[in-house]
């Protein structure tokens, strides 16, 4: 990779479909915090989604947005010059859609302790999650392959695994 880290904006994003895609269609643009930012632009698309989807259609979604997913995270990490950028959102944005929609159906109370729980374990990346997040990274200044640019979907599915055992174990401990 040579050539310094691009910092994405608007026109970066509109020459590519990748980088939309990657990009969470502008939510990663966000100047702060821009996986919390992906995370609540995937928290209203599921909210605005769910009355027309089954349980098939998010399973159908949420796999076909990770392989879309990994071509995009990996074409738009090369492109920005960047092991995994903070503004690359599609993963937080698969990785909440499968936490609300096995949480469902689920209060705003519930899905925002959820939101929450995710921010967590995304953002701190304890144990597991900081473990899958260190498997697939590569070093600043290495060429970003499909490895990275799949590392960059992993970490957030295993906060996305974590975030839905801790409520599993809330609701058993509260029987």
């Amino acid at each position: 990779m040579t050539g310094a880290p691009v910092r994405p904006t608007l026109a970066f994003m509109a020459r590519h479909p990748a980088r939309w895609i990657a990009l969470g269609f502008g939510s990663g643009l966000a100047p702060r915090a821009p996986g919390t930012v992906g995370t609540l632009w995937a928290w209203a698309a599921f909210a605005v989604l769910s009355p027309w989807m089954s349980d098939a259609a998010w399973a159908l979604l949420i796999g076909i947005g990770t392989v879309v997913g990994w071509w995009a995270c990996t074409r738009c990490a090369q492109h920005m010059k960047t092991p995994d950028p903070g503004s690359i959102v599609w993963d937080e944005v698969l990785a909440f859609w499968v936490v609300l929609w096995l949480i469902a159906p689920a209060s705003f109370v519930g899905q925002a302790i959820a939101f929450g729980l995710f921010r967590f374990f995304d953002a701190a990346k304890p144990g597991p999650v900081g473990w899958a997040d260190r498997l697939f990274k590569a070093e600043r200044g290495v060429a970003v392959g499909w490895r990275q640019g799949l590392g960059i979907l992993i970490d957030d599915f295993v906060a996305a695994g974590c975030t839905l055992a801790v409520i599993a174990l809330y609701r058993f401990l509260m029987g």
